[in-house]
């Protein structure tokens, strides 16, 4: 198997800046024994102004036999002499895949400590895989890589140059050419490779859907095609596809901007005074949702669907709260919240009281139990109504921290917006935005069914008429109702069948 990478370059930003995001010297020739055979990386041309990168596997077909992958591929029938007489040793598929990942583990995370500043940056790209099994064709190759930024040139092999009336062969030759960081382009090159094969060498077990989620983060679940890659991808695994399709979902809700969120809080707040600029919504949001937290005592917070790290930000900022821990079903928003901390410059001690996972409120997570307080803060409208019931259980019935505030914009404030028609909502990827009547009727049904009281709190002004621009729920665990405080200004208190006060 063979795979070609190259870049062009200047004097100013030489093309063997190359060397530095693979992590393999041009100077140097270097082999890499793998659980099939020996992988070599070589540059056949290293200058400024141009430089390539190739890697060679050597597959030995013996290894393939002993470790009883063979089997099966390509429609090969269950005999000895297809085990050893085979494509496995030629065409790049999942084998090579897997060398990507482990020869270039560093490069395709984007890693490079000797040069921090080369890893973002879009490099002129080439890349050549003479033999490429496709089942789909040319045609399936451009609809999987096009997409991607890529330039696609996808030339079919014919079955026998000495016979053209024997067609082509299911086997392409590729290249690619594009704009695209290293580590983008390994990662679709990681995912692709197999899917065109559409076979795998070696069993498909559950963590590959998190492997797929990694590879394909900022990607996948935005391509025209993620139905297909993640069904081959998974060797048409049915129970694992529809998990991963489930959260790629998720993903893509969780990716909504938050750039453009803060603009539509802004407008929302210049709606209602033109003579000053005021306080942005967002940030009356977050200084609404940390004063609740030091009313309730909470000291250990879970910030479930942190995004981009805003409120992870502004709770370390507060000597109260001695473990803040933030997760998203993003790995993109999860790399922006620890860029935003500077958790690589921050102390020991600072740093111990901050974690960020990945994790999806779809399901339960051991990792989110015993915690004071947990926040949702601007999530639930980000969620198919059919799929609330398995986040609440996930939060009020799994996780069951003491506190648990819900943040949710105010359908009904809408109208105060002159720039939003009538008729949408406020963001292109909410689901629903509720009325305060309607936000209340689920959070009182939620706060029955998992033992908590539940109080209401206004959020921005509130007008009299239409109420706050963002409405905010706070619910208490009920075995803690005796020592549990309201929220600071908390507006419409309620009394729960306990006859106790929130």
């Amino acid at each position: 198997m063979f795979l070609t990478i190259s870049t062009t370059g200047s004097p100013e930003r030489p093309a063997t800046d190359l060397g530095f995001l693979l992590h393999k010297h041009p100077g140097k020739a270097q082999a890499f024994s793998t659980a099939h055979g020996t992988a070599h990386v070589l540059y056949p041309e290293a200058t400024a102004e141009r430089c390539t990168a190739a890697l060679l596997l050597v597959v030995d077909p013996v290894a393939l036999v002993r470790r009883g992958r063979a089997k099966g591929w390509g429609g090969a029938p269950d005999t000895a002499i297809a085990q050893y007489v085979n494509d496995r040793p030629y065409t790049a598929s999942s084998l090579l895949a897997v060398v990507l990942r482990s020869v270039f583990a560093s490069a395709i995370k984007g890693q490079c400590k000797a040069r921090p500043e080369l890893p973002d940056r879009p490099l002129p790209l080439r890349i050549e895989v003479p033999a490429l099994p496709a089942r789909g064709g040319p045609e399936l190759v451009t609809r999987l890589f096009a997409p991607l930024g890529w330039t696609v040139t996808a030339e079919a092999v014919p079955l026998d140059t000495a016979f053209p009336e024997w067609g082509d062969s299911r086997y392409v030759r590729l290249t690619l050419e594009g704009e695209v960081p290293l580590a983008d382009a390994l990662r679709h090159l990681y995912v692709l490779l197999p899917v065109l094969d559409d076979v795998k060498h070696y069993w498909v077990a559950p963590d590959e859907v998190d492997k797929l989620l990694r590879a394909g983060d900022g990607w996948l679940p935005v391509h025209p095609e993620q139905q297909l890659i993640t069904s081959r991808y998974l060797a048409r695994r049915s129970g694992l596809t529809r998990e991963a399709m489930e959260r790629l979902e998720l993903v893509r809700l969780a990716d909504a901007d938050d750039t453009e969120v803060e603009e539509i809080d802004n407008a929302v707040d210049e709606a209602t005074d033109t003579e000053e600029k005021p306080v942005p919504l967002a940030v009356r949001r977050r200084e609404a949702i940390v004063a609740a937290l030091r009313e309730c005592g909470a000291r250990r917070v879970l910030d479930l669907g942190c995004g981009q790290g805003q409120l992870v930000q502004a709770l370390h900022q507060d000597g109260r709260f001695t473990e803040i821990v933030g997760m998203d079903v993003s790995v993109r928003a999860l790399t922006a919240a620890a860029r935003r901390l500077r958790l690589e410059r921050m102390g020991e001690r600072q740093a111990e009281r901050v974690r960020l996972l990945q994790g999806s409120l779809a399901y339960t997570d051991p990792r989110l139990r015993g915690y004071d307080a947990a926040v949702l803060s601007e999530v639930i409208e980000h969620v198919d109504p059919p799929r609330l019931p398995a986040l609440e259980y996930a939060v009020f019935g799994a996780a069951r921290p003491g506190t648990v505030l819900v943040t949710t914009p105010n359908a009904e404030y809408n109208v105060r917006w002159e720039s939003l028609p009538a008729g949408h909502l406020r963001h292109a990827d909410h689901r629903f935005e509720w009325t305060r009547e309607e936000f209340r009727a689920w959070s009182r049904k939620v706060a029955e069914r998992y033992g908590y009281g539940v109080g209401f709190t206004p959020v921005g002004d509130d007008d009299p008429e239409v109420g706050p621009p963002t409405q905010m729920a706070v619910f208490h665990r009920a075995e803690h109702h005796e020592t549990a405080r309201p929220a600071a200004g908390a507006g419409g208190r309620e009394t729960t069948k306990e006859g106790k006060t929130v």
